[in-house]
C-alpha cells in the first residue's frame, strides 16, 4: 500500500514532500525531458536544485560549487542544515554533507550519478561480494530512509554497532531508488526495511513493474522471498524481530464502543456503511478497500482521498464525516484524535516486519549479526510507536530516544 522510502507513523511514511527542487529544461541534463520536474525533500534539509547555465563560483552561505563545465547542468546549494555531496562527470562541491534527498522519477539517475554511480550494483560483477565470506567491516555506514521511524532504527542499529566495537556514521537518503543501489556497491552497510514492501520492490526491480508480488501476511513466506531476491545482489537479510508496521484501519473509541467493534471481522458483521479516509490509490489496491469488502465483508461506500494516517484524514473521522481511517500499527497519534485501531483478525496485510538488510560482503558477519539481533530481543510494535511519538508529538532528537531507549533496556550504557 505505502510507498516505502516513506513510510507513515503518525507523521507519515506515505509522502516527505517538503521544499522541492526544479529541473530546468536544459538539453545539457542527460536524460531530463525539457519541462519542469520537482523533487521533494525533507523540510529543513538542504535542497539539491539542477539549474541551466555556466559555472557558478559558489553560493553563499555554504561551500562554495567548483568545478562545473561551462553550460552543463549546475547543482545549486540552497541553504541548509545539510548540504549533498554530488560528485558527477563536470560537477563537483568542496567539503560538503549528505542531504536527505528524494528524487522524482525524472532525475532519479541524475541524483543517482551524484552517489558516484549508484544505478550499477557491483554485486552483480563481483561474484565474491554474493559467494566470498560475509564481511564485519571496522567502519560502517548506516543508512536512513528519513522519516521519523526511519531515522530512529538507524540511530539504534548504529548505537548497538558501535557497542560491538564498530565505528558508524549515518547516512540519510529518502529514497529507495537511491539507496538501495547505494547498499548493494558498499556505500551504505546496513538500513532497517520492511520485509514485504522490500520484497515487492525487488521483485518489480528485477522482474518489472507488473510482476506478480511475492509480500504476503505470511512472514516466513515473504522472508523466504526477499532472501531469494537480496542474495544475487550482494545482500543479506537479516532476522526479523517482533515489530511490525503494517498499514491499520482505526474508528473512533465511541464508534467502537457503540457499536462493540474490536476487529475488522466485528465491522464487516456489524453491516455499517463506512466512509474510509485513505490515499485515492486505496480504491484499487487488494489491501485496502476492495480487501476490506472481499475479506471481511466491510460496507466501503466511498474513500475519500485524504492521505494514509494524515491529519485530515484522522480529523475527518474524529468529526465523523468519515467513519474508517487508513493508518499504520506504529502510528503513535491516534489517541490525540480519539481513535483506536481494529484488529486484523484475518491478516490481511502483508507481513511489514521490520529486518535489518546489509551488503555481505562488508557488514554480513556474525558480528554484525549479533549486535543487530540484540534489537529483536526488545523491540515491539509498541514500543516502535511510542518512539515515533517521542519525536513527531514531543519534538525530542531521534539520536536521544534511541540512546534512551536503549540504555533503559540495557542494551548501552546509560
Amino acid at each position: 500500500m505505502r510507498a516505502r522510502g516513506a513510510p507513515a507513523s503518525g507523521a507519515g511514511r506515505a509522502t516527505r514532500a517538503g521544499a522541492a527542487g526544479r529541473v530546468a529544461p536544459d538539453p545539457a541534463v542527460a536524460g531530463v525531458s525539457p519541462g519542469p520536474a520537482v523533487a521533494g525533500v525533507v523540510p529543513g534539509r538542504a535542497v539539491v536544485r539542477m539549474v541551466p547555465g555556466p559555472a557558478v563560483a559558489g553560493v553563499a552561505p555554504d561551500p562554495a560549487v567548483a568545478g562545473v563545465v561551462p553550460g552543463r547542468a549546475v547543482v545549486r546549494v540552497v541553504p541548509g542544515p545539510a548540504v549533498a555531496r554530488v560528485r558527477a562527470a563536470g560537477v563537483r562541491t568542496a567539503g560538503v554533507r549528505a542531504a536527505r534527498v528524494r528524487a522524482a522519477p525524472g532525475i532519479a539517475l541524475l541524483l543517482c550519478g551524484a552517489l558516484a554511480g549508484c544505478t550499477t550494483g557491483p554485486s552483480l560483477e563481483d561474484r565474491d561480494a554474493v559467494t566470498g565470506q560475509p564481511g564485519d567491516g571496522h567502519r560502517l555506514v548506516v543508512g536512513s530512509a528519513g522519516f521519523t521511524e526511519s531515522d530512529l532504527l538507524a540511530q539504534m542499529y548504529a548505537l548497538l554497532l558501535q557497542e560491538a566495537g564498530h565505528r558508524t556514521r549515518i547516512l540519510s537518503v529518502t529514497n529507495r531508488e537511491l539507496y538501495e543501489p547505494a547498499l548493494e556497491n558498499g556505500q551504505i552497510d546496513v538500513v532497517p526495511e520492511y520485509a514485504a514492501t522490500f520484497a515487492d520492490w525487488l521483485n518489480a526491480k528485477v522482474h518489472g513493474a507488473d510482476a506478480p508480488t511475492v509480500g504476503s501476511p505470511d512472514l516466513t513466506a515473504t522472508m523466504s522471498a526477499l532472501r531469494t531476491l537480496a542474495e544475487p545482489r550482494g545482500l543479506a537479510v537479516l532476522d526479523a524481530g517482533r515489530a511490525v508496521d503494517q498499514n491499520a484501519f482505526a474508528v473512533t473509541a465511541a464508534y467502537a464502543a457503540e457499536h462493540r467493534l474490536k476487529t475488522l471481522s466485528d465491522l464487516g458483521a456489524a453491516r455499517l456503511p463506512v466512509r474510509l479516509a485513505a490515499g485515492d490509490e486505496c480504491v484499487r489496491r487488494p489491501y485496502c478497500a476492495p480487501g476490506l469488502k472481499e475479506v471481511y465483508g466491510i460496507d466501503v461506500t466511498a474513500v475519500d482521498p485524504k492521505g494514509v494516517g494524515t491529519t485530515q484524514s484522522k480529523q475527518a473521522v474524529q468529526s465523523g464525516q468519515n467513519q474508517l481511517v487508513l493508518t499504520t500499527t506504529t502510528d503513535a497519534t491516534l489517541d490525540a484524535f480519539g481513535l483506536v485501531l481494529l484488529a486484523d483478525d484475518k491478516h490481511l496485510q502483508n507481513a511489514d516486519f521490520i529486518v535489518p538488510v546489509v551488503n555481505r560482503a562488508r557488514a554480513g558477519g556474525e558480528g554484525v549479526t549479533r549486535a543487530l539481533a540484540r534489537l529483536n530481543t526488545v523491540l515491539t510494535t509498541t514500543d516502535l510507536a511510542h518512539l515515533n511519538e517521542q519525536v513527531d508529538s514531543w519534538r525530542r532528537l531521534p539520536e536521544d530516544v534511541a540512546r534512551n531507549y536503549l540504555a533503559e533496556k540495557g542494551l548501552v550504557p546509560h
